[in-house]
């Protein structure tokens, strides 16, 4: 059976883990949102600053997650873990940044240019941490549990163990970000069905 070991909800208020918050938005800071979030939790990955919203969202799901799951990162091969992400606007913030770009300066940004494909998030993670696992990036009209439990149930067949899950949705400020790790097996975790996938994604922690 699977469980959901540890997940991390991230919105233009609070980022929260394991259902904590643990950081809330500076609305008066120079910095970005998930800058904040990058130096607060005082993260060394240099190459952070030059990737687009959606791949700094899912670097910061997949870095909080494993800080507070030691499993995450230390007890599978790195064929073992496979990555399944969905978001329903592609890669549609950073596509109109990167017109923007070549309207206002009249040479598009080769820097955004390789942001413009949604999947190049799964790409940063896999490099970051050496997953080489099955990978896969779906563009869905919403959140929805059955895709993720469907698609576990194939990446098993191949040889997975463990899957890093996500909705990474982004688009004109609008931040609506649910990371969550599976496992065989880990009894201590959430059991992975429908009904229990539906409430971790719609809990709102108490940000008082």
């Amino acid at each position: 059976m699977n469980f959901v070991t540890g997940y991390c909800r991230l919105n233009e208020d609070f980022c929260a883990v394991n259902g904590e918050v643990i950081s809330r938005r500076d609305v008066d800071s120079e910095d970005s949102w998930f800058k904040q979030i990058y130096k607060e939790q005082e993260f060394v990955y240099p190459k952070f600053y030059k990737m687009d919203l959606l791949s700094q969202a899912g670097f910061l799901g997949a870095e909080l997650i494993k800080r507070a799951n030691l499993r995450v990162a230390g007890s599978y091969p790195d064929d073992e873990i496979a990555m399944i992400f969905a978001n329903s606007s592609s890669s549609t913030d950073t596509d109109m940044r990167f017109l923007r770009s070549y309207e206002g300066n009249s040479s598009p940004s080769p820097s955004l240019f390789v942001y413009t494909l949604p999947n190049i998030v799964l790409g940063e993670i896999a490099i970051l941490n050496k997953w080489y696992g099955e990978n896969m990036f779906a563009i869905l009209p919403n959140f929805e549990p059955g895709f993720y439990i469907n698609y576990l149930n194939i990446t098993k067949s191949g040889g997975s163990k463990a899957a890093l899950c996500g909705w990474l949705e982004i688009l004109e400020g609008k931040v609506d970000v649910f990371l969550f790790f599976v496992e065989e097996n880990e009894e201590t975790g959430t059991p992975l069905n429908a009904e229990n996938l539906a409430s971790l994604f719609n809990h709102k922690p108490s940000i008082n």
